[in-house]
């Protein structure tokens, strides 16, 4: 089973999103089986909280089944539960490996770095774009799924 945990800051905006379109591209693929994919925040400001509107919208628009959500903080266990730690921007890697004491085991990217871009993931907290975001997230999410399988 190839553990896959989404992070950015809320954990309702953008690691939700990824959550979603990587396990909607999974179950499309024939692979959902293989997967246990989950996503998480680097900040407590939003714990218990249901994913923004904004991103259920663009789900919604994209066909990309979702369910209620309850925004949590990522953990130090969680670098030993997960295969693959996967940030937003830089500010989520950091903290990130602040919270999980490092990444000896190299498990913590930013997910357009497996799309081989380096930027980061735009946030709609601020830019209201959640357009912009929807394409980096596929971008990311098509690219991690053809390395993984």
């Amino acid at each position: 089973m190839i553990k896959v945990l989404f992070i950015c800051h809320g954990n309702i905006c953008r690691s939700t999103m990824a959550e979603f379109v990587f396990r909607d591209m999974v179950r499309r693929a024939g692979r959902e089986d293989e997967f246990y994919i989950e996503s998480a925040a680097t900040s407590r400001e939003e714990i218990g909280n249901d994913t923004h509107p904004g991103t259920k919208g663009k789900l919604r628009e994209n066909g990309i089944p979702f369910e209620r959500h309850y925004a949590r903080q990522i953990t130090k266990a969680d670098y030993g539960k997960f295969d693959y730690l996967i940030g937003m921007d830089d500010a989520n890697v950091r903290n990130i490996q602040r919270i999980c004491g490092g990444d000896p085991q190299h498990k913590i990217t930013k997910l357009l770095d497996h799309a081989g871009a380096n930027r980061s993931i735009a946030d709609p907290w601020y830019t209201g774009n959640f357009d912009e975001t929807y394409d980096d997230v596929i971008e990311g999410c098509e690219a991690l799924l053809e390395e993984l399988l």
